[in-house]
């Protein structure tokens, strides 16, 4: 047994559609499901990002029969690094700035690599951040593949 990878990850907000427009908009994340209140989800490399509102997953069971989701939520700001390739960083600075989110931190890491700190609309510390912040080899990191 073991464990390949992180399948989906997740932030909350309770406005959706501000989150939406960052995470599509500046981002560049493909969204592909949403429901109005409650979540919207998007295309995130290999994996899914989530945006759920937790005035509504954390107040009780939703589906039905097997599909049943137990309540979950947050409250206060979160975290989630995106992977980007080292080469785009001073891209990813320019496209920030043109969409006038700033930056709130810049780090060298000293094993390795580069991160960039911005805020979403709901205040959750959101990461660009090179592979090698990890130790991990560059492969296919841009948002949205």
């Amino acid at each position: 047994m073991s464990i390949t990878g992180v399948l989906e990850t997740c932030v909350y907000a309770t406005d959706l559609a501000a989150a939406e427009r960052f995470y599509a908009d500046v981002l560049g994340l493909e969204a592909f499901a949403r429901v109005a209140g409650r979540h919207v989800f998007f295309r995130c490399g290999a994996g899914v990002f989530l945006v759920f509102n937790p005035d509504a997953t954390s107040a009780s069971p939703t589906g039905a029969g097997s599909t049943v989701v137990p309540p979950h939520g947050a409250r206060g700001p979160g975290h989630a690094a995106f992977a980007v390739p080292a080469a785009e960083l001073a891209r990813w600075r320019a496209t920030l700035a043109d969409h006038g989110v700033p930056v709130e931190a810049e780090v060298t890491w000293p094993g390795g690599g580069q991160s960039v700190y911005v805020r979403d609309p709901a205040g959750n510390s959101i990461e660009l951040a090179t592979t090698a912040v990890w130790g991990l080899e560059e492969r296919g990191a841009g948002s949205g593949e």
